[in-house]
């Protein structure tokens, strides 16, 4: 015995169906949100790829020039200041961001 199936129950029933996946699924992400950890070890390493950056130049320069080591020591400090400076815009940027979320927060 071959029944074919009604399309139209069919079609009812995906409906339902895909009515409620959409229900079940994970909520999509609106902001990116970053925990208090990931932004500490960003800027972290913002400020020791920014030492380690001023000790390979100051130490290269050091060698090809044959210097004491000048360069090691101006270019390790050039670092520092640049890895600080990198932190604290990136301190500037999240707290930027977390003053715009608390107004979104405030006006929903």
């Amino acid at each position: 015995m071959d029944k074919e199936p009604d399309q139209a129950k069919l079609d009812e029933l995906s409906d339902r169906i895909n009515a409620l996946k959409g229900t079940q699924g994970p909520e999509p992400r609106g902001d990116e949100h970053y925990s208090q950890l990931q932004l500490a070890w960003r800027m972290v390493i913002e400020l020791v790829a920014g030492i380690a950056l001023g000790f390979g130049i100051g130490y290269g320069l050091d060698w090809v020039f044959g210097t004491l080591p000048i360069f090691l020591i101006i270019f390790v400090l050039l670092g520092l200041a640049a890895g600080i400076n990198v932190m604290m815009r990136t301190a500037k940027e999240v707290e930027l961001d977390q003053a715009a979320h608390a107004a979104r927060q405030k006006k929903d």
